[in-house]
């Protein structure tokens, strides 16, 4: 049954958009400096659906697309729209074995890339056979594969779709991998719609100027365009994410609305005269927004600041409305999103009552069409029309939503359950610790331990702020048993592309003892 408010696809709501606007500015670039308006992106989407289609592109090909933030990216994700092709979106700081995986696992038959990432390619051409066209952009691009900027610039600007329904494959999105190869996200066209229609009613206008700052081959600034597009309002797309840069961005572009990246960073930045000097209304964050900052972050950038929680797998799922000032520094992440159902349960799947901290199950339309060629995992994640988020949460009187952590990002020590985000909260509330992540460490007495991987903040070592002062603030604010015992500094994290850290990967390389880890039992 068709969602209410969304249209037939993405292209008929991007040509809709075309027809109401035209000349009005609908992208940006930064720091490039190419401004398009809905007439002349139109116009570049068509010229490119043209090429593909002429060169062999067909309904239902998977194209994958290794860009950086330039304006062939979304260029090339609303043309394989327009044709009913799929876009298999490729992490430009892939390295050939990932590359490779994704590239095979995805059974894409054409390769848009850069020309930056050219040698990580051609180190794998040999072992992805089923590519069999390779477009290219980018300086020095004429010496390999098919130029595709000069193609586009030459084709015509008319094209013609096809019959596409809301419900056809659009994009095979591969999900940051913190748990190792990532796995592919089957997402429709109305996926991508009901995913930004609620956020382009509730809380963008068409005068805003909105400012996406992730890579493009992340989901943010894919959803993000088609929220524009429903708002009719515009987009700056910025080729980095840099949080020393973040508030200059705001100010040079006149934004007014955007999607803060570990605002964390944002805050920890040395204060300047661009803090207040901008015309934000509001800056939405996602979860895990440390609550003992929240207030203080609004008051300092004068600016309105609200959580939200979702995942690739569904989308939007639960966001604090515009005008819930009750909720800074509550630590809620808000109630349902339009189109979404969701219920907390126990590990038997029954509903827990408010208060009770369970898993977040979540259900509604235009969620993912499951992982791709894995059934075994999508059947995993699903109980029958329930998607099981793995995330633990619990609700309030009110219909307020807090998450408490990952269900399997818990530590059992000894008979007590630790969440490691709260202990993470606490560690980088510490003025001298710029980010914490907290793993579990096998222990013979107690099952599982407590260890902490900090990185201090600038101008801070291990010497200026001893393992034995974080063990002391950590005892003041939480319970002992939540209390890291071990304490590891680093100067910094493996990352995903959002700045989210990848803990598998900090675990693998763990140790217990020696000097570069600090045992509270031991070193006294």
């Amino acid at each position: 049954m068709p969602v209410p408010g969304i249209e037939k696809n993405l292209g008929t709501l991007l040509e809709k958009a075309v027809a109401e606007q035209g000349e009005k500015m609908l992208l940006h670039i930064d720091p490039a400096g190419m401004t398009l308006s809905y007439r002349q992106f139109n116009d570049l989407v068509n010229r490119a659906a043209n090429v593909l289609t002429t060169e062999g592109t067909q309904q239902g090909d998977h194209v994958a697309v290794m860009l950086p933030n330039c304006q062939e990216f979304p260029v090339v994700w609303l043309a394989l729209a327009k044709i009913g092709a799929v876009m298999v979106p490729v992490n430009k700081g892939y390295k050939a074995h990932d590359l490779e995986y994704v590239i095979n696992d995805s059974d894409a038959k054409t390769l848009i890339i850069h020309s930056d990432f050219k040698a990580t390619f051609q180190q794998v051409e040999d072992n992805t056979p089923g590519i069999k066209k390779v477009y290219q952009v980018g300086e020095n691009s004429d010496d390999w594969g098919i130029e595709l900027s000069s193609l586009i610039n030459q084709a015509s600007t008319e094209f013609t779709m096809t019959n596409i329904p809301a419900d056809s494959l659009m994009n095979i999105q591969y999900t940051s991998g913190t748990t190792g190869f990532p796995k592919g996200c089957m997402l429709t066209h109305e996926y991508w719609m009901t995913l930004a229609l609620p956020a382009a009613k509730s809380i963008m206008q068409a005068d805003d100027i909105f400012l996406s700052v992730p890579p493009f081959y992340y989901m943010d600034p894919q959803w993000e365009l088609i929220m524009c597009l429903f708002s009719r309002c515009s987009m700056v797309l910025a080729d980095r994410y840099s949080p020393s840069n973040f508030m200059r961005l705001i100010n040079k572009h006149n934004i007014t609305v955007s999607w803060a990246i570990v605002p964390t960073w944002i805050y920890k930045q040395p204060e300047s005269k661009y803090d207040k000097d901008h015309h934000l209304r509001l800056l939405r964050v996602g979860s895990g927004f440390p609550a003992n900052i929240h207030q203080d972050f609004e008051k300092r950038f004068n600016v309105r600041t609200r959580e939200g929680f979702g995942m690739t797998e569904i989308g939007g799922c639960l966001s604090v409305d515009l005008d819930d000032d009750f909720a800074t520094g509550s630590g809620t992440v808000g109630k349902p999103s339009p189109f979404r159902e969701v219920k907390i349960v126990d590990d038997d799947g029954n509903s827990l009552l408010q208060g009770e901290i369970g898993e977040l199950w979540v259900k509604g339309p235009g969620m993912f069409k499951g992982y791709y060629k894995k059934p075994e995992a999508t059947a995993e994640v699903f109980n029958g029309d329930w998607f099981r988020t793995g995330d633990l949460f619990r609700v309030d009187e009110n219909g307020y939503y807090y998450i408490v952590g990952r269900k399997k990002d818990m530590i059992r020590r000894s008979s007590e359950n630790i969440s490691a985000t709260e202990v993470e909260g606490v560690l980088t509330s510490h003025p001298s610790i710029v980010s914490a992540a907290v793993v579990s460490v096998p222990d013979v007495d107690r099952g599982e331990e407590v260890k902490a991987f900090i990185i201090p903040a600038e101008g801070k070592s291990p010497e200026t702020i001893p393992p034995e002062e974080v063990i002391s603030y950590c005892r003041e604010r939480i319970a002992e048993f939540k209390v890291p015992r071990y304490i590891e500094y680093r100067a910094s994290f493996p990352v995903t592309a959002t700045g989210k850290i990848q803990k598998h990967s900090l675990a693998e390389d763990c140790t217990h003892s020696g000097k570069d880890c600090f045992d509270r039992l031991k070193d006294k």
